[in-house]
């Protein structure tokens, strides 16, 4: 166990008070309602799993049905639901992150504050602004001030194997996003076909030379199938692209995660400024702060918070969760660290309803370390109805069986064409062996409902028996009879989707 974990644990348990919770095990039992969930929670798919699900009426928080509604598990992205509610309550919707321009002496800073959503067009407008202020030489350095978070990369209990995909990139305070999914620390690799028994074309977008090529691809016959793959060699900027592409193919493109996004930036940032007429003399620097007497050339403001919680929320995006972490560290105790960040995140937890000791060990579930019971989800849903931000967080929130993927998010592809679609709102949590869906749904007789399923150490996969769930909730009525002549909740289609990843990580769904 990490020092970290240590301290982070040690704040987390003592920043929750305990309290009294529901006792495991089912409510008013013999209720049509109770049969069936029972059901499917003991499903032998599931066997061998241990399973969570608590139901409750959302305006009074009666419970409907609990199992095992006590026990913490790991919850995947489903630990997004806490962050993200912490941050609103930290940081505030209107909360803007700032990239800024600054020189002092010879030099030329470029400073960042966290945004995970600046794109390379930013850049290049923040380039045209220092032309414009009428320079055309920087004698000195160009800086890249990333001193606003600490220089720690990767969140504890991160998956080392991860780190070439773009839904694991490394966090810093200077990054840039490759596309309008806003996938922060991460570049688009491009193949297309070369001349046949030859080597395919390979580059990056946008352009740069702070990537470099293994290109191990070899042109083929066409109609063949396509075999490319890429991927950035651990520890390095190295990204190896391989396998087989046809002649006449389409043009292949991969997400591939950079190393030391600082780097990364500065080098796009000195090629915009190149484009724009401004040469930069000096070498790069970065991690260095930027004097407090530097004068103020050009900034760039990121979306606010309430429209950023769209595409984390909706796509699963971790990049977000974890810089909006290191930001809450900065505003409560001036330090861009997981440590702070979790630290004041878990001190609000109690004020957002969530009551017994907890833990968090990031923000966006990639950690193994994360804990939280489906009672405390449940209680969550339920608290932050309350809050003035309520509707732009729950419109936030993926909704069952709308194809939309900036509506429908992670759960476009599920419970389509049921009673819960387009009215199940919830957030999904996918690693190997953990499986989690929580969120709210309305009855069948207009009862708004919260619930939380959290499924950990099975093997396959829990997705169909939470969409049974989610429909069984949907098509609930309070005055429906007791005595049912099936167990089990309607069937539902699942599509063939990833099920040890989030479907949005792979760009699935």
């Amino acid at each position: 166990m990490s020092k970290r974990m240590l301290v982070g644990c040690g704040v987390a348990i003592a920043a929750v008070a305990l309290a009294g919770l529901p006792a495991s095990g089912s409510a008013q039992a013999g209720t049509r309602l109770v049969t069936d969930l029972n059901a499917l929670v003991h499903d032998p798919s599931l066997q061998g799993a241990s399973v969570g699900l608590v139901v409750r009426k959302a305006d009074t928080g009666e419970v409907l049905y609990t199992n095992e509604g006590t026990a913490r598990r790991q919850p995947g992205s489903g630990i997004k639901l806490l962050t993200s509610a912490a941050a609103l309550e930290i940081l505030g919707p209107d909360y803007r992150f700032t990239t800024s321009v600054l020189k002092q002496g010879d030099d030329l800073y470029i400073k960042g504050t966290g945004d995970p959503t600046v794109l390379a067009a930013n850049l290049d407008d923040l380039a045209a602004k220092v032309a414009a202020s009428g320079t055309t030489t920087v004698p000195g350095k160009l800086i890249a001030d990333d001193t606003w978070f600490d220089s720690t990369p990767l969140g504890v209990g991160w998956a080392w194997d991860d780190e070439p995909y773009y839904y694991s990139a490394e966090t810093s305070a200077l990054t840039i996003a490759s596309n309008t999914d806003y996938d922060a620390g991460t570049a688009v690799v491009s193949v297309m076909p070369g001349a046949p028994g030859k080597a395919a074309v390979v580059w990056s977008d946008p352009a740069n030379t702070y990537l470099t090529f293994e290109n191990a691809t070899i042109t083929r016959g066409p109609g063949l199938p396509n075999t490319i793959s890429v991927e950035r060699k651990h520890g390095t900027n190295v990204i190896r692209v391989s396998g087989f592409i046809s002649t006449g193919a389409a043009t292949t493109r991969a997400l591939t995660t950079v190393k030391e996004p600082t780097g990364y930036v500065a080098a796009l940032f000195r090629e915009a400024l190149k484009r724009k007429g401004v040469e930069v003399v000096g070498p790069t620097a970065t991690r260095v702060a930027t004097p407090a007497n530097a004068t103020l050339i050009a900034e760039h403001k990121s979306m606010p918070l309430s429209q950023m919680l769209t595409p984390m929320m909706k796509l699963s995006n971790n990049m977000h969760s974890e810089a909006l972490v290191k930001a809450a560290g900065r505003a409560v105790a001036g330090q861009g660290t997981w440590d702070a960040g979790l630290a004041a995140m878990t001190q609000r937890l109690s004020g957002l309803g969530v009551q017994g000791p907890t833990y968090l060990g990031d923000g966006s579930g990639l950690s193994r370390f994360n804990q939280v019971a489906p009672d405390q989800m449940t209680s969550l849903l339920r608290t932050v109805r309350s809050k003035p931000w309520f509707n732009t967080w729950y419109n936030s929130l993926p909704i069952a069986g709308v194809s939309d993927r900036m509506v429908g998010g992670t759960l476009r592809s599920r419970m389509t064409g049921t009673a819960a679609a387009n009215n199940l709102r919830g957030k999904t949590g996918t690693l190997t062996g953990v499986s989690g869906l929580s969120g709210y749904v309305t009855s069948a007789d207009g009862q708004p409902l919260v619930f939380s399923m959290l499924s950990n150490n099975f093997i396959g996969s829990a997705k169909a028996i939470e969409d049974q769930v989610g429909v069984r909730l949907a098509k609930y009525r309070a005055d429906e009879p007791a005595e049912a002549p099936n167990a089990r909740a309607s069937v539902v289609s699942t599509p063939d989707l990833p099920t040890n990843v989030e479907c949005s990580w792979v760009k699935a769904c």
